[in-house]
């Protein structure tokens, strides 16, 4: 299991989710650019002293990612435009669960190539939760279905 954050803005965010992605022993796939420097101090702070214990993997593009991207697992991606419910979705150990930028999601290349693409259901008249809280979600149903959890 993986996590991919696709060209992030903002620091902290990625900063949360490398720790997230550290303390499940969920590995980080950072796919640049990113909207701030990697060394900024948000970023930094958010992630704590738990960055030294992440398995995070930067690429320099999209490209980059999905051409190293493992034929063997599936891109499942979070989006406000997708079409099953995280939890009716029965995830598997080698799929990498993507996020996209918090101002602009992903692009249309990025939708398609897509095995799937997951919504958290929200209330009526609600758009969005915030891309760290959404990924902790999700997250941590695909390791409870899979029995990944951390021991």
């Amino acid at each position: 299991m993986r996590l991919a954050l696709y060209e992030p803005d903002i620091p902290q965010n990625a900063g949360s989710l490398m720790r997230l992605g550290a303390c499940l022993g969920v590995g980080v796939d950072i796919i640049e650019p990113c909207g701030f420097l990697l060394s900024d101090r948000n970023f930094r702070r958010a992630g704590m002293d738990y960055l030294q214990h992440a398995d995070i993997r930067r690429h320099e593009s999209w490209t980059q990612f999905h051409d190293n991207f493992s034929p063997a697992g599936r891109l499942v991606l979070l989006t406000t435009a997708g079409t099953t419910a995280y939890t009716d979705f029965a995830f598997a150990a080698d799929d990498t669960v993507m996020v996209g930028r918090e101002s602009a999601g992903v692009p249309q290349e990025v939708h398609a190539l897509a095995d799937a693409r997951l919504v958290i259901p929200l209330l009526p008249g609600l758009r969005s939760l915030n891309v760290a809280q959404a990924a902790a979600m999700v997250l941590g149903e695909a390791l409870r279905q899979t029995g990944l959890f951390p021991a």
